[in-house]
């Protein structure tokens, strides 16, 4: 089984919400720079020999410093990582055929 680890935490849903009722740019601007953040690390496992086969079936295990988001508010951050494994060329498409 092939594995990525991104450090650190991700917005959750209302972060990205807040963003966007506060500036017209900012939530543009916070999924530009968590796409990059997980495309770095996508880019730095593939490096490493990761390989995914596709079609395949992704699991995401989510750690948080606390309990204080909701569960459906941090899975999210999922739009992130796809986009940054595509960006990072580990992942082709984030359509339905791919995963």
């Amino acid at each position: 089984m092939s594995k990525v680890v991104i450090k650190g935490e991700l917005p959750s849903l209302n972060e990205y919400i807040n963003a966007e009722r506060a500036n017209r740019y900012a939530a543009a601007n916070l999924k530009k720079r968590y796409t990059a953040l997980c495309s770095v690390y996508a880019r730095a496992s593939r490096n490493s020999g990761v390989e995914f086969s596709w079609p395949c079936k992704l699991k995401f295990t989510w750690y948080t410093k606390n309990n204080r988001k909701d569960a459906d508010n941090i899975a999210f951050a999922k739009k992130f990582v796809l986009d940054g494994f595509m960006k990072a060329g580990l992942l082709g498409n984030d359509n339905r055929k791919h995963i």
